[in-house]
């Protein structure tokens, strides 16, 4: 048979003959969003109960930053903090749904909001990477320091000791073995007045940020989970600063453990970033957050994704979370309609969040079907 014929039948062959792919759900469904105050603890396991079981919701994402009473740096607590017995209520509620719960503090970036330094710089301004630039009275974007949110400074030699304290206490009290350290964000990292970082690589910065941290985590058999923004070149895809990095910070990807995991978010278009991550050997997690159109085609694609690789990277196709940006109680005034939240439409983070799991429901639908 000549090499023609054999090219030929070969051709064909590929159309006729679909390729058989395992189908079945997505192995992490889940929802980030602000912890309750203390207030709204019996509601929101109310909520837990009421709407995260019926749409088989098996992770929560409960960004606790300084909202915590933390016994082993009191001087870092928020005014109004949860105790531990608070905790203890949303640990019970989510064990006793099968639902891990995973606490976040935000390390390296987001050490400010608007005109107001959080609580690590407040408390400990040495920590600072850009102590020169100062917070302005009114807080503006564009400006002229670029500043977005400050960032402490990651070779800080009295910096860690205060932040691991923190992570290990929280973990603990969340009885977890996964901490999500946040990281999204980082505009300020080896700055060019810092005494220790001017002048360093900063991909380099950020990775060793990066697997600092997961080390320390993996000495108590806990895993990182943090966003994938920096990660991404924001001008080689067009994603730019925000979804991505325009500071250098994304050829990271490539000095990080393989063993952190990423969560990729995109807001406006369902970009498919969460390929690159897959295919550099992370595990990862797609996260949308107020445009319904958009959730759904993330999810389709999510599940595409596992229905159409190798058994090497399908389990690196991790699922969905649904990202809320407001506060908890704020959410569910806007989910059960007691109050319109107007930012980019009404009640949109509540419209995604139907969305996204509903498109779940359906593609599970779908799959029993074939399995049948």
């Amino acid at each position: 048979m000549n090499k023609s014929l054999v090219f030929l039948l070969f051709s064909i062959s590929i159309f006729i003959v679909k390729p058989s792919f395992s189908q079945d759900t997505l192995p992490i469904r889940g929802l980030c969003i602000a912890v309750p105050e203390p207030a709204k603890i019996e509601s929101f396991i109310k909520f837990i109960n009421e709407e995260l079981v019926p749409r088989t919701i098996n992770t929560l994402i409960l960004r606790i930053d300084y909202g915590y009473q933390f016994e082993s740096h009191p001087e870092l607590r928020d005014k109004q903090t949860l105790s531990k017995v608070d905790i203890k209520k949303l640990v019970d509620a989510c064990r006793k749904n099968k639902i891990r719960i995973i606490p976040q503090l935000n390390l390296l970036g987001h050490q400010s909001g608007g005109n107001r330094v959080n609580n690590l710089l407040r408390v400990y301004p040495g920590f600072d990477e850009t102590p020169h630039i100062k917070m302005p009275e009114k807080y503006e974007w564009p400006n002229a320091d670029e500043l977005y949110c400050k960032s402490y400074c990651p070779l800080h030699p009295g910096v860690h000791k205060i932040v691991f304290d923190l992570v290990d206490e929280i973990c603990d009290v969340f009885e977890t073995d996964t901490f999500h350290a946040g990281m999204d964000e980082v505009f300020y990292i080896g700055d060019d007045k810092c005494p220790r970082c001017s002048g360093k690589d900063k991909a380099e910065l950020f990775a060793g940020e990066v697997n600092l941290i997961r080390n320390h985590l993996a000495e108590k058999n806990r895993r990182l989970w943090i966003w994938g923004d920096r990660l991404i070149d924001g001008k080689t895809t067009g994603m730019g600063m925000w979804e991505a990095s325009m500071n250098n910070t994304d050829r990271a990807i490539d000095l990080i453990s393989k063993d952190v995991m990423i969560c990729d978010w995109h807001y406006e278009r369902p970009d498919q970033s969460a390929v690159y991550f897959a295919t550099k050997g992370f595990n990862v997690i797609t996260c949308p957050w107020q445009k319904p159109d958009v959730a759904v085609r993330q999810t389709q694609d999510m599940y595409r994704f596992r229905a159409s690789v190798t058994p090497e990277m399908k389990d690196r196709f991790q699922g969905m979370i649904q990202t809320i940006w407001t506060g908890a109680g704020d959410f569910m005034d806007e989910f059960y309609g007691r109050k319109i939240n107007n930012r980019n439409g009404i009640n949109m983070q509540a419209k995604c969040f139907n969305a996204m799991f509903g498109e779940i429901q359906k593609q599970n639908g779908r799959i029993e079907k074939i399995k049948k």
